[in-house]
């Protein structure tokens, strides 16, 4: 298949990571995936939700927003509209998810981390990265956490990321943009351990029922992008996790 930006089937999208990116947050990166832009900030505060208080364990949660312009029609805010969307909600969930995963949340102690994804450009595949963006920036905050003495380790058991996969026509393809997706017979998001572990996987026939061959296709071709992805994260990290 001739992709619009001349990638190869199982090839991921231009990936550029800067950090740390913002001054002010216990952790903060800028990711681009080709040409979709997004800051996520980690935050720490030294409170719980109510449900938690008094169990020693923290939590991590995560905010989720696209900026008007980034995308080629306005976006309203959704403060103005006084809702948070449906989208959002699933989206701001599935990061939350994907990074209390590999998280323990007792060694984290009472505290949480509050990680805020904003989309400045979008072009597929904003919420697979803003899982891969966010791990770093969790692991900058963790990791100020240690250097304040506030807590032992950075207590995180493996690295996480995320990727789209996809069934345009009769090709497989790995790291969608918004055209392909646009164009998907069946669209995938995959989020995977380092270990190949799957955290979540959220699969749709677009436009028809897939296989379990094909199924398992996707997983293989997801595994194979989040495998270079991890190789990016440890490298901007400069850390094994032990």
């Amino acid at each position: 298949m001739n992709r619009e930006d001349k990638r190869k089937n199982d090839e991921l999208r231009k990936l550029k990571i800067v950090r740390p990116y913002l001054p002010y947050a216990e952790g903060s990166v800028y990711l681009e995936m080709g040409n979709t832009w997004i800051i996520c900030t980690a935050t720490v505060e030294d409170k719980v939700p109510s449900f938690l208080r008094g169990t020693g364990q923290g939590w991590i949660t995560a905010e989720y927003g696209m900026l008007p312009r980034s995308s080629p029609t306005r976006i309203p805010r959704e403060a103005t509209l006084r809702r948070i969307g449906g989208r959002t909600q699933e989206i701001k969930r599935m990061i939350g998810r994907a990074l209390r995963s590999v998280t323990d949340l007792h060694e984290l102690g009472e505290r949480t981390i509050y990680l805020d994804c904003d989309v400045v450009r979008a072009d597929g595949g904003t919420r697979t990265a803003a899982i891969t963006g966010s791990f770093i920036a969790l692991y900058d905050a963790l990791d100020y956490l240690v250097q304040t003495d506030q807590i032992s380790s950075v207590p995180l058991n493996e690295y996480v990321a995320a990727i789209s996969v996809g069934i345009v026509g009769d090709n497989s393809l790995l790291d969608l943009c918004y055209i392909e997706d646009s164009e998907a017979d069946v669209d995938m998001n995959v989020v995977m351990s380092e270990t190949g572990r799957i955290i979540e996987i959220q699969g749709t026939g677009e436009k028809r029922p897939f296989e379990k061959k094909e199924l398992d296709n996707l997983l293989k071709l997801a595994k194979k992008g989040i495998n270079k992805l991890i190789k990016k994260q440890k490298k901007v990290i400069g850390k094994e996790l032990t």
